[in-house]
């Protein structure tokens, strides 16, 4: 479906925009949370006026919240926690726990919506956006340790580059659906030739046909 952007959504347009979208995300999201339209003729004449109104509202956030972007930004929120010895944590960070960090650190409360992460489920430096506004997006850095470790390894662990067994996983997904990627184009291949051959036997039924009725004449 097609849609006019009433606000800014993230990783989508801005307001104003018009944007082509799943049906699904459309109507169970932006739709009911008063985030888009439908792109109708009627709308679009007033696309114009949105995309005004929302760049001056979007100057006076920027201003306003310029200041809380550079007391977030490099900033460093340490997690001592459990993990095995892969670097897999026992349990996960999740936004609502760095969201209460960045409470505790600055006095700052950020939603958890706008923290741009999924559960960090892995030991390292972890660099996570916080989206103020479309346009300011400070990037803390999340070092996560073991608790019988200092945070500095967490740092060593970054410097490591990424650990043998998550490319090994990498791997075997990538190899998982590149044969499956096969499969389905062998599917296709075969139902094609399936369809062809189909085909052909129709004509020659139709041309036998044919010849019998002119012998017959």
């Amino acid at each position: 479906m097609k849609v006019l952007l009433l606000k800014d959504v993230h990783k989508l347009g801005r307001a104003g925009d018009v944007k082509k979208v799943a049906d699904g995300y459309g109507r169970n999201y932006l739709l009911p949370q008063g985030l888009a339209v439908l792109a109708t003729p009627g709308m679009l004449k007033q696309a114009e006026r949105i995309r005004q109104k929302a760049t001056e509202e979007r100057a006076r956030l920027n201003q306003e919240l310029g200041a809380v972007a550079e007391r977030l930004e490099g900033l460093e929120l340490i997690f001592p926690v459990k993990a095995g010895e892969t670097g897999r944590l026992y349990g996960s960070v999740t936004a609502g726990l760095i969201a209460d960090g960045i409470l505790n650190a600055t006095g700052i409360t950020v939603e958890r919506r706008h923290i741009d992460t999924q559960p960090i489920k892995n030991l390292g430096v972890h660099p996570v956006g916080i989206r103020l506004t479309i346009d300011l997006v400070p990037s803390v850095k999340i070092v996560v340790h073991r608790d019988d470790e200092s945070p500095e390894a967490a740092y060593a662990l970054a410097e490591e580059g990424v650990p043998a067994e998550v490319v090994e996983e990498f791997s075997e997904l990538k190899a998982e659906l590149e044969a499956e990627e096969a499969a389905l184009e062998a599917e296709s291949a075969a139902a094609e030739e399936q369809v062809s051959v189909s085909e052909s036997s129709q004509e020659d039924v139709v041309e036998a046909t044919g010849e019998e009725t002119t012998a017959e004449g």
